[in-house]
C-alpha cells in the first residue's frame, strides 16, 4: 500500500485530532507533509505532538522517517516513464455515452480499490443493528441519494430517518441523536457547512458517523468515525453520483444479507400494505 492508502485505511482507528490532521494530509496529499511538522500542525490546527503520533500510527519511528518514505514515494512518480498515449482508433470513434459510461466504470473500479473490505463491513453491521436508530443526510448535490437510502433502508429495518440538509432540520435532529445512533453523512465537493457542522455535533452527541465522500475527503471527515471515499471526477462541468449510488446499493445489500428473516416479513407487511390502499395499478392482462 502507498503511504496515502495506508492513511486512508487507518482513518477509523485514529483519535478526532489525528483524523482532523489526516483529513487535512489528505486533502493536499502530498505536498501538506513535505514541510515541517509545525507548519503542518498549524495548518491542520493540531498540536506537533498529534502530528507525530499519527505518522507513527501508519508504522514509521517518526516524522523525519515519514518523510523519507514520503519524499521516496513522490520520487518514484516524478521518474517513472510516462504513460500518456494517443486515443485508439476505436476509442476517437466512441460514441459520447460509451465514452461517459467507459468513465464511470473506472471510477467504480478505482472506489472498490480505494474502500478497505474491512471499512465497508463495519458500516454494513452497524446499518444492520436494530438497537441503533439511523439518521441519513445528503447535501445540495446529494439529498436525492440519502433520501433513496433512507427510504430503502427503512424497507429492511425500522428506526431510520431523512434529513433534509436545511439548517433547522439537522439542527432539531440533533435533539434527539443518542449515543450509539448511527448517521449516515454524503458531502462531496463543494463541500457543505451544513455537513461538517452536523457531523461535528453528532458526534459529540455520541452518534457513530459515517460519511460517504470524495477520495479528496470532506472536513467531516476529522468526526466520522468511517469515511467510505468515492472516485467522482468526470470531464464535465459537474462531478458524477453514480459511483456514490453503486456504494449506496452495496451497502444495502449487505444490510440485507445480515437480516433475512426481518427484511422478508417487513416485505411482506409492506406489500399487504400497498395492496389493500390499491398504491399502485394492477397490470392488465392479454387478451
Amino acid at each position: 500500500m502507498t503511504i496515502e492508502e495506508r492513511m486512508r485505511a487507518g482513518l477509523g482507528d485514529l483519535t478526532r485530532a489525528e483524523r482532523q490532521a489526516a483529513t487535512h494530509i489528505l486533502s493536499h496529499f502530498p505536498m501538506s507533509a513535505l514541510g515541517s511538522v509545525g507548519t503542518l500542525a498549524r495548518a491542520a490546527d493540531v498540536s506537533a505532538p498529534t502530528i507525530v503520533r499519527l505518522v507513527q500510527k501508519l508504522g514509521f519511528t517518526g516524522w523525519s522517517d515519514y518523510q523519507s518514505a514520503l519524499r521516496h514515494e513522490v520520487e518514484r512518480l516524478l521518474v517513472a516513464p510516462l504513460s500518456a498515449r494517443s486515443e485508439s482508433p476505436r476509442e476517437a470513434a466512441e460514441h459520447p455515452l460509451q465514452a461517459y459510461a467507459a468513465q464511470v466504470v473506472q471510477n467504480i473500479e478505482a472506489t472498490i480499490g480505494l474502500i478497505p473490505a474491512g471499512s465497508f463491513d463495519e458500516v454494513a453491521l452497524i446499518l444492520a443493528d436494530p438497537q441503533r436508530r439511523v439518521a441519513v443526510m445528503g447535501g445540495r448535490l446529494t439529498h436525492a441519494l440519502a433520501d433513496y437510502m433512507a427510504t430503502l433502508l427503512r424497507v429492511i429495518r425500522p428506526d431510520v430517518s431523512w434529513i433534509a440538509d436545511h439548517l433547522t432540520d439537522w439542527q432539531q435532529a440533533l435533539l434527539d441523536l443518542c449515543e450509539g445512533d448511527v448517521v449516515v453523512l454524503f458531502d462531496i465537493r463543494r463541500y457543505e457547512t451544513n455537513a461538517v457542522q452536523f457531523a461535528e455535533f453528532a458526534a459529540a452527541q455520541g452518534a457513530e458517523v459515517v460519511l460517504i465522500t470524495d477520495r479528496w475527503l470532506s472536513p467531516a471527515a476529522s468526526s466520522a468515525r468511517h469515511v467510505l471515499p468515492c472516485h467522482i471526477e468526470m470531464p464535465a462541468a459537474w462531478d458524477s453520483t453514480a459511483t456514490l449510488l453503486v456504494l449506496v446499493e452495496a451497502l444495502l445489500a449487505r444490510v440485507q444479507s445480515h437480516l433475512p428473516g426481518q427484511v422478508q416479513e417487513r416485505l411482506n407487511r409492506l406489500e399487504d400494505c400497498f395492496a389493500r390502499t390499491r398504491l399502485f395499478r394492477a397490470p392488465k392482462m392479454g387478451h
